[in-house]
């Protein structure tokens, strides 16, 4: 799968054209993918559970996080001048200090579809709620 290269925002021009800064974006692997998401599931308190009983959550904000961090060739989040520079300690700190909500929310589409995605995982959130 090719880069795929997208205008995260408006506010961040590239000096030498003016026109607005394009992000690189890869594609993970399936199996890269499993690894985050399983990095993203957590054990909590089995709810109405007797005291010692736990599940399994799956964290979709952190997971949807760490698939945009993983997927930004760039720029380079974990650039510590550029973490510096927005005052943000780690890249997932960064990539959502940098944008705005509705960039993030935009951005996190683009993601998931060069990585093949056809519905988003707010498309599928939308559809169950209806």
């Amino acid at each position: 799968v090719e880069n795929a290269f997208y205008p995260a925002s408006t506010r961040f021009k590239d000096p030498e054209t003016g026109e607005p800064m394009l992000w690189e974006i890869c594609a993970i692997s399936a199996s890269e993918n499993a690894q985050i998401r399983k990095s993203c599931m957590k054990t909590i308190p089995a709810p109405g559970g007797r005291k010692g009983q736990f599940t399994q959550e799956f964290d979709g904000n952190a997971y949807q996080t760490k698939i945009a961090v993983r997927c930004t060739v760039f720029p380079d989040l974990n650039d510590a001048a550029l973490q510096d520079s927005y005052k943000a300690m780690g890249a997932e700190k960064l990539i959502t200090t940098m944008l705005t909500p509705g960039e993030y929310a935009d951005y996190l589409t683009k993601v998931q579809e060069v990585c093949g995605f056809e519905t988003t995982l707010q498309d599928e959130v939308d559809e169950a709620k209806n």
